[in-house]
C-alpha cells in the first residue's frame, strides 16, 4: 500500500524491499560526478571495447559524445552477451518470455517468443537483409504495425549496424515519401495489411504509392493479413522465402558508440519532419537503466559478481512490461523494444486499439497476461475514466506492481482516478517526462523512492541537471513557470543532431540561451520540494493582452468539471488582447444542458485561472480528432477555427470527428 503524506504518495516499505533503488541518496551520489556517475551506469552493460573518453563537449560546435572509442551492439547486450546465463540452465534466460504479441481478434491465438526464439528469429532476418544488399551504415525503411515482425526487424537492423527509420502504419503514403526521401534508403520493410477496429489495412498498397520518387529498390513484405498486394517482380520479396534458408546466427556488427543507430522523424505543425539521430552507447546505457529503475524492471543478473542465487532471484521477477504505445514513435523504440529486453522483462505488444472490440480490452489484456508494469498515455487513461469504473470492477489488477503516464502533462483527475482505480491505490504512478529527441526518459519519480504527486512528474532522473528559466537566462522563483532546460554532461540518449539538417537542429535547441544548454520547448515549474510540472509546449502560450497562460493549465482545470471526459485549448487572434482561448471539450454519453454546461466550464475557469483566461468561444463534442497514438490534433482544431487548409487527416483515428466539430463551428 502507498503511504499518504500531505500532497504527495510515498512507496510502502514492501514495494522498497524488492525496489533497486530506495534511497534518495542516489541524486547526491550522481550529483557529485554525474559523468563518473554514468561511466559506472554504463559498465554494467556488455561492450567489445571499453570507451577512452566518458563524455566530451565542444559547445562552439554543438557537438557533445558519450562513450568515445567505446564498442559496442545493442542486441548483443539483449542477447547472448546479456546475462551471464544466457548458456545456464540456473538462470533461464533463453528460455524466459521475451515477446508476446496480441492481435486484434479475440479470435485468433497470440504469439509468444522465447529469448531464444526472438534470437533465432532476429539473426536470420538480419541474414536475409544482408544477402538483400544491406549494409552496416545503410539506412533501412520500417514500415509496420505492431506486430512481432516489427520488433524483429528493428533488432535484425541493429544486429549488422544498419540504421533504422521506423514510419508509423496510420501515416499516409506521402508523409512516408518525404521521410524515405530524406534518408535515401534502398530498402523498405512493411507488410500485406493488418487489422484495425475490425477492418484489414491495405499498407502495402500506401507503400507501393509511398515508395514513388524514392531511391527505394527493394521491398520486403512480411505476410499478416493474408489481402492479395499489387507485385512487381524483382522489386517485391515476400521475407519468409528470403529466411527460409537462412542461417539462425548472424555476428553482430561491432559498433562505436556514437555510430548512428536509428532516426525518427519528429512531425510539427509546419515545415519538414525533423529526423532525430540517435546513437548507438548512449541510447543503450539510458534505455537500460531508465526502464531498470523507473518501471523497476527484475531479470537475470548482469554483475559478474553475482552469486548464482542472485541470480536466481532477479530471475524469478518475470516482470511483464505493457507499454501501448506504437513502435512508430520513440516511446514505442525504447519502451516496448529495447528498454524491456535489456532488462530481460517480457514485453507485450498489441495490434488493436485499447477499446475495441469492447473498452475494456486493456483491462482484458492486463488481465490475461498478468502485466506487472502498465505505460500508456493520458489521453488513454482519460478514454478508460470516460467509460466508468463501473466497468473495470470486475477486473482486481492484482498483477500490477507499476503504473506509468506519458506523452502529454497529465492533469490531477486523470492522475487521482488512475492511481485509485487502475492502481487500486497500491502502485506508484510514474509519470514521466522526456521526448523523441531525448531517447529515454530524463524526468520520473524513481518508485522505489517517491514523491508521486497528482500532476508533477518528479525529478530529474539521476546524473541530469535541470533547470527552469525566464527569456533572459534566469532561474525563476518556485511555483513560476519557465522554460525548461537541460545542462551538460547532458543525457547519454539525447539526440546528436537533426538528419541532415544542422541549421534547424541549431535553431530549435541551442540558439535561446547558447551552446551549453539544451532548449526543451516545454514550460515547467518546480514545488518547494523540487518536483517538476510540466505545464505544456512553449509554443502553446496563450498571451491574453500580454498575460502568459498556457493551454495544458486550462485544460486541466477544465477536466476537474465532472460532465467533461477530455478537453482541447487553443489560441486565436483577437484585434483587442491579442489572443483568446477557445475551448472543445468532450461530453459524449452526458445527458445534460448544453449551455449548464458550457457555463460550469466558465465559472471553473473564473474561479481557478481569473476572468483573464475566459474563452472567446467553448463548444461541446463528441469527440475530439485524435491520432492512433491517442494524441489530440490541436493544430487540426487550430486551423478549423481560423479556415486554414487542413492538411493530411490520415493519421487520425476519427477523421468523422473533424466535420462534425466543422459544422458547430459553422454554426
Amino acid at each position: 500500500m502507498m503511504v499518504k503524506k500531505e500532497d504527495s504518495f510515498y512507496p510502502g516499505k514492501e514495494f522498497q524491499k524488492r525496489a533497486w533503488v530506495k534511497n534518495k541518496s542516489i541524486y547526491k551520489e550522481a550529483e557529485k560526478s554525474p559523468i563518473k556517475f554514468w561511466e559506472k551506469l554504463a559498465k554494467e552493460l556488455f561492450w567489445f571495447k571499453k570507451w577512452k573518453k566518458a563524455f566530451t563537449h565542444d559547445p562552439k560546435k554543438l557537438k557533445f559524445q558519450w562513450f568515445s572509442g567505446g564498442k559496442i551492439n545493442i542486441t548483443a547486450d539483449i542477447f547472448e552477451n546479456n546475462f551471464l546465463g544466457w548458456d545456464s540452465a540456473e538462470s533461464g534466460i533463453k528460455n524466459k518470455l521475451a515477446l508476446i504479441w496480441e492481435p486484434e481478434s479475440t479470435d485468433e491465438k497470440e504469439r509468444k517468443f522465447t529469448y531464444q526464439e526472438l534470437f533465432l528469429e532476429v539473426n536470420r532476418f538480419a541474414n536475409a537483409l544482408k544477402k538483400s544488399g544491406v549494409k552496416k551504415g545503410d539506412r533501412v525503411g520500417i514500415y509496420l504495425p505492431m506486430i512481432p515482425e516489427a520488433v524483429i526487424s528493428m533488432l535484425a537492423c541493429a544486429r549488422i549496424g544498419a540504421v533504422h527509420a521506423v514510419v508509423f502504419s496510420a501515416f499516409s503514403a506521402e508523409s512516408l515519401r518525404v521521410r524515405l526521401q530524406d534518408t535515401k534508403a534502398k530498402v523498405l520493410i512493411t507488410v500485406d495489411g493488418y487489422h484495425r477496429r475490425g477492418k484489414v489495412v491495405d499498407l502495402k498498397k500506401n507503400a507501393d504509392e509511398g515508395i514513388k520518387e524514392t531511391s527505394i529498390e527493394k521491398i520486403i513484405i512480411f505476410k499478416r493479413a493474408g489481402n492479395p498486394v499489387d507485385w512487381k517482380d524483382g522489386r517485391d520479396f515476400w521475407a519468409s522465402e528470403l529466411t527460409k534458408n537462412e542461417s539462425d546466427y548472424c555476428k553482430p556488427a561491432i559498433m562505436d558508440a556514437e555510430d548512428l543507430m536509428f532516426i525518427l522523424y519528429t512531425s510539427g505543425s509546419t515545415g519538414k519532419p525533423k529526423g532525430c539521430e540517435h546513437v548507438c552507447g548512449g541510447y543503450a546505457v539510458q534505455s537500460y537503466w531508465t526502464g531498470k529503475w523507473i518501471f523497476d524492471l527484475h531479470g537475470p543478473a548482469r554483475n559478474a559478481s553475482a552469486t548464482t542465487s542472485q541470480m536466481l532471484a532477479d530471475a524469478g521477477g518475470d516482470d511483464i512490461f505493457w507499454c501501448t504505445a506504437d513502435i512508430g514513435w520513440v516511446t514505442g523504440h525504447t519502451y516496448a523494444v529495447y528498454s524491456p529486453l535489456l532488462n530481460g522483462a517480457t514485453s507485450v505488444i498489441f495490434e488493436g486499439a485499447p477499446d475495441w472490440p469492447g473498452p475494456d480490452r486493456w483491462a482484458q489484456i492486463i488481465e490475461k497476461y498478468g502485466i506487472t508494469v502498465f505505460y500508456t498515455a493520458p489521453t488513454a487513461i482519460r478514454m478508460f475514466k470516460k467509460m466508468g469504473a463501473e466497468i473495470i470492477k470486475k477486473y482486481g489488477f492484482k498483477t500490477l506492481r507499476v503504473i506509468g503516464s506519458v506523452g502529454e502533462p497529465i492533469d490531477d483527475t486523470a492522475w487521482n482516478w488512475y492511481f485509485e482505480e487502475v492502481g487500486r491505490g497500491n502502485c506508484p504512478l510514474v509519470d514521466t517526462w522526456w521526448q523523441t529527441e531525448t531517447g529515454g526518459i530524463l524526468i520520473s519519480s524513481l518508485p522505489g523512492v517517491g514523491p508521486f504527486k497528482p500532476s508533477f512528474t518528479g525529478r530529474p532522473f539521476p546524473g541530469l541537471k535541470f533547470d527552469i528559466l525566464d527569456d533572459n537566462g534566469k532561474p525563476v522563483k518556485t511555483g513560476k513557470e519557465g522554460n525548461l532546460v537541460l545542462f551538460p554532461p547532458f543525457s547519454p540518449s539525447l539526440s546528436r543532431g537533426i538528419y541532415k539538417n544542422f541549421k534547424k537542429y541549431k535553431e530549435t535547441y541551442w540558439s535561446q540561451y547558447g551552446g551549453k544548454i539544451y532548449v526543451t520547448s516545454d514550460t515547467a515549474l518546480k514545488d518547494k520540494n523540487g518536483l517538476i510540472r510540466i505545464v505544456g509546449r512553449a509554443d502553446d502560450v496563450i498571451k491574453v493582452a500580454g498575460h502568459r497562460i498556457t493551454t495544458g493549465e486550462m485544460e486541466a482545470v477544465i477536466n476537474r468539471c465532472p460532465e467533461i471526459a477530455e478537453c482541447a485549448v487553443i489560441g486565436v487572434f483577437d484585434e483587442i488582447k491579442g489572443q483568446v482561448p477557445v475551448v472543445f471539450a468532450d461530453i459524449k454519453g452526458v445527458e445534460r444542458d448544453v449551455e449548464k454546461i458550457k457555463e460550469d466550464i466558465v465559472v471553473q475557469i473564473r474561479k481557478e485561472i481569473g476572468p483573464i483566461a475566459l474563452p472567446k468561444q467553448v463548444y461541446l463534442v463528441d469527440e475530439l480528432p485524435k491520432t492512433r497514438s491517442g494524441k489530440i490534433m490541436r493544430r487540426i482544431l487550430r486551423k478549423l477555427f481560423t479556415g486554414e487548409e487542413l492538411g493530411d487527416l490520415s493519421t487520425l483515428s476519427n477523421p468523422e470527428a473533424v466535420e462534425e466539430i466543422r459544422n458547430q463551428i459553422i454554426k
